[in-house]
């Protein structure tokens, strides 16, 4: 391609989730785009993260619901497993949803760039000695799958994320290194498909940033299915041996497995991409913003997992969207980071939004809390499901924080999300009919307790 006579509007580094939504946002409000990715555009969150690992982790339900027909009168039994044909299944899900992005790209003129590109200039970046001016440039170079010291990675034995999604067979046994969101996913998923799962995690609960009630309901679930965990627990080694690898804890345990997943979390992608060298303030990797991702040089914001904000497709999304409008000339609202839904796709879900209770009592000193058991649900006695909705209110204030967990409730995270948003009271949700039944009950019923109107009446 021939250089571009003039600078585009908007150079963005990265199409990922971050990358992508800027340049689609900002096309759509008349910036001229070149959108530069060394791999496919759709990143981690399409090709090697949110999509694929859905996929594997609904793969995983149905083999449950073939084992378990039994307990609702429906005679089933789970043949086996065909990681092949789960392979295609999930492969197919990405595929139709790239090609769909492919075409968005292309239909709003997008200039699309493939290749390594780095930063030369604060106005520019080189692709394969191409040279790409821009007005501004944004930075979206998105994350990797982190190991821990001393760990050596070799796609066979000890694996990231990364190779655990293409896995052509199903392990017997696997030991999972981090009870974060991406541990406990693959555990799940894992453990659906007949692995005897452990998870090490070095902190005192499965998935750590979440409310602490929300981590022991997880535990428990876990525990009933028999997936094994040791908290509060460092790794002192891994070693592979002939016929799997041996994990060493510095309590003095050991474990042995077939494999290991590190799952520690994810890194910034920044290393030798100019950023440095063009004045960008950066710490442990991460590129530094304010609350508009602008960084320290006028002409260059970033987005993403390559910012210090939460690692979150959709949190990358609407970054890229907030700089796409800032620079198209509109006055986007910072995003508060407390209001972004989390969730982790187990079995069962852990989904929050708000302030743990922890967080609200620091910030609010006094707070009141709610907690209602889907035992009381009808729904999710259909479902045969376990779990509870937690809501944390600021005395005499809005609800400030909502956590749940059970099958499916990451579906009713959306709700609680505009109340969270919506700075709503108790009262407010109080008085909506919610459809019966339903899971979205527990929420109300939760909110009709909490305004001190509890029904306890189920249908």
């Amino acid at each position: 391609m021939s250089a571009p006579t003039s600078p585009a509007d908007l150079v963005i580094l990265g199409g990922g989730s971050g990358g992508y939504a800027a340049a689609l946002r900002g096309a759509e409000l008349g910036l001229s785009v070149v959108l530069i990715e060394r791999d496919k555009v759709g990143g981690t969150c399409l090709h090697r993260g949110c999509i694929p690992t859905k996929a594997l982790l609904h793969s995983g339900e149905v083999a449950d619901s073939a084992r378990e027909g039994e307990q609702f009168g429906v005679k089933t039994s789970l043949a086996g497993i065909d990681m092949d044909g789960v392979n295609a299944y999930k492969d197919g899900v990405v595929s139709r949803l790239y090609k769909g992005l492919q075409g968005l790209i292309k239909s709003r003129k997008i200039n699309y760039v493939e290749g390594e590109g780095r930063l030369v200039s604060p106005t520019a970046v080189e692709v394969d000695g191409q040279r790409y001016e821009g007005k501004h440039v944004l930075l979206a170079t998105g994350s990797y799958a982190r190991s821990l010291p001393g760990i050596e990675v070799d796609g066979t034995k000890v694996i990231t994320s990364d190779h655990a999604l293409n896995l052509d067979r199903v392990p017997a046994s696997a030991i999972i290194l981090g009870g974060g969101v991406i541990g406990c996913e693959f555990a799940s998923a894992w453990k659906s498909f007949g692995v005897d799962v452990t998870i090490v995690e070095a902190l005192p609960h499965l998935v750590p940033l979440e409310d602490e009630s929300s981590s022991k309901l997880l535990e428990r679930a876990f525990r009933r299915r028999k997936i094994d965990f040791s908290l509060g627990s460092r790794v002192s080694g891994v070693q592979t041996t002939e016929n799997g690898v041996t994990v060493s804890l510095e309590n003095g345990k050991d474990f042995e497995a077939e494999l290991v997943l590190v799952a520690v979390g994810r890194g910034p992608v920044s290393q030798g991409l100019g950023y440095e060298e063009a004045g960008v303030a950066m710490e442990r990797g991460y590129v530094l913003v304010d609350e508009y991702c602008r960084t320290n040089v006028p002409t260059i914001s970033a987005v993403g997992d390559l910012i210090p904000t939460l690692q979150l497709a959709h949190v990358g999304f609407g970054e890229g969207i907030l700089v796409a409008e800032r620079l198209a000339g509109l006055k986007p609202a910072p995003i508060d980071y407390a209001g972004v839904p989390r969730i982790t796709y187990s079995e069962p879900e852990v989904a929050s939004v708000g302030l743990t209770e922890a967080q609200a009592k620091e910030r609010y000193g006094e707070v009141k809390t709610l907690v209602y058991d889907l035992g009381g649900n009808g729904r999710s006695q259909i479902l045969k499901t376990a779990g509870a909705v937690k809501l944390v209110q600021a005395v005499d204030g809005p609800v400030v924080g909502v956590h749940m967990v059970g099958s499916r409730v990451g579906e009713l995270i959306a709700e609680a999300q505009l109340i969270y948003n919506w700075e709503a009271e108790a009262d407010d949700v109080a008085s909506l009919i919610h459809p019966h039944p339903t899971q979205s009950e527990a929420l109300g019923e939760a909110h009709l307790a909490l305004a001190g109107k509890p029904l306890h009446v189920h249908g």
